[in-house]
């Protein structure tokens, strides 16, 4: 072989190792497109069949039913659960679904239902969920799937509050649950003067509300000294710009037909789960109460809490915060797991502290 000519080999050896690495670059640029892809159900959720109905007075249908702690008080909380299921056939997830309820009792119930485990007894239902795939787009058909869900917690509502005639309420969401429970409050609570005076407080965690939308009736959360309110608040890390205003432009929110449509600039509610209220001014690290990461602890277990270490800010209708550096509070998880609701809670101990100073007003005013 003649100097400077390369051999056959050696060209289909450099050439191979292009197309190698255009396939890489390309995977990295488009795998998430790619991913997506791949939960699409790939039919019109007109001509779709869901899962069947689950029933709420069989207990498999709820994954958490009266569960109480060591020390709890006497409120009753009515706890709906974030996106667990991914989806890929189905655009509403079927009732034990062996990876969503392993998600479900592994990530969500020990960091998003257990902050309210001192105020009483949590029931939380299972439900035909809709996908994760619901989360990362605005097709039509999604929006369908989501309020498809909707259906599933009335009738869970309506079983429970039977069954809990009396005493004090809280009703809790995180991500589409929380949607779904913003809807709840409109529907039920707000209507009846009776489940109103019982009402401690709503908690909307990573839920993007609009002010515009809410009740006189069941009003936002001006102070810790208020009951029958709405603590909603959607987080951001500071220095983030990008990922909040793409979760404004993308926040999806019920008109007055039951229909979830763009947020279209309205103003979003942000009620700082440290202070417990409107205020927009900057808080310090020293009076956050405790962030934690209580993935895959038992039920019941009070996990150790990281206090005075996030900083916060309601500011454009989201909450602005610092983030903790250490291994715990790091998102793993495959792809679709880091879309679904973060495995740790930056607001565990203030959640915790907000809901018992409510708690404590609520009696006050019930016993003069």
């Amino acid at each position: 072989m003649k100097p400077g000519r390369m051999s056959l080999r050696q060209w289909a050896g450099w050439t191979g190792l292009g197309i190698v690495l255009l396939l890489a670059t390309a995977l990295a640029i488009w795998r998430g497109d790619i991913l997506r892809a791949g939960l699409d159900p790939q039919v019109p959720f007109q001509t779709y069949t869901p899962p069947p109905a689950p029933d709420y007075a069989r207990p498999t249908a709820w994954a958490l039913w009266d569960e109480r702690g060591a020390d709890s008080g006497p409120a009753s909380i009515f706890f709906v659960h974030s996106t667990t299921f991914d989806g890929g056939r189905e655009w509403n997830g079927p009732i034990g679904d062996r990876a969503a309820d392993a998600w479900l009792r592994r990530v969500v119930l020990p960091n998003y239902a257990g902050p309210f485990s001192r105020a009483g007894a949590i029931s939380a239902p299972r439900y035909r969920q809709s996908s994760l795939y619901t989360r990362l787009t605005l097709r039509e058909d999604a929006r369908e799937a989501r309020a498809f869900a909707w259906r599933d917690i009335a009738a869970a509502f309506d079983v429970w509050i039977k069954q809990h005639p009396d005493g004090p309420i809280v009703l809790a969401g995180v991500e589409q649950g929380g949607d779904l429970v913003e809807r709840l409050v409109r529907e039920r609570v707000a209507r009846d003067p009776a489940l109103r005076a019982r009402l401690v407080a709503v908690y909307l965690v990573d839920v993007v509300a609009a002010v515009d939308s809410l009740t006189a009736e069941v009003p936002a959360c001006a102070s810790r000294a208020q009951v029958g309110c709405i603590v909603a608040w959607s987080p951001v890390s500071e220095g983030n710009d990008g990922a909040g205003q793409r979760r404004l432009r993308r926040a999806l929110v019920w008109d007055a037909r039951g229909r979830l449509v763009d947020l279209a600039g309205r103003e979003a509610l942000c009620v700082n789960p440290v202070t417990g209220s409107t205020d927009t001014a900057p808080v310090e690290a020293r009076l956050h109460q405790g962030a934690t990461n209580a993935t895959g602890l038992e039920w019941g277990v009070r996990p150790a809490l990281m206090a005075r270490e996030i900083a916060t800010q309601c500011r454009g209708g989201l909450l602005r915060h610092t983030e903790l550096k250490t291994e715990s509070f790091r998102e793993t998880g495959n792809w679709a797991d880091r879309r679904k609701s973060r495995p740790y809670n930056l607001f565990y101990g203030d959640i915790e502290a907000d809901v018992q100073a409510r708690m404590a007003v609520w009696r006050g005013r019930t016993t003069r």
